[in-house]
């Protein structure tokens, strides 16, 4: 059972003022790809997972930035951490 839940929004620095939409779709890219529960919203994308996991995928986000011509990134984060259990769904049925 996933112990935290990650929010991340990602904002990459361009060289030339580019869109950074290409760089947040490589970084949702690689949240895919990790296989871990995630939502995308408007303005973050939230991850269901093992918090060492999850920070380990915002390690990877940071750096696929950078090795895109980003010389900086700031990452946005919130953190829900219970060891007994985090879900998105738990959170957020009420609503739905």
């Amino acid at each position: 059972m996933a112990n935290a839940l990650i929010s991340i929004q990602i904002i990459p620095k361009t060289k030339n003022g580019e869109d950074v939409i290409p760089y947040v779709d490589e970084a949702i890219k690689i949240i895919d790809e990790s296989g871990v529960k995630y939502q995308v919203n408007p303005l973050e994308t939230t991850m269901e997972g093992e918090l060492y996991e999850l920070m380990n995928i915002i390690g990877k986000m940071n750096e696929r930035m950078t090795e895109m011509g980003s010389p900086s990134i700031i990452s946005q984060v919130k953190i829900l951490y219970n060891p007994a259990g985090a879900s998105m769904d738990r959170l957020t049925e009420k609503y739905r």
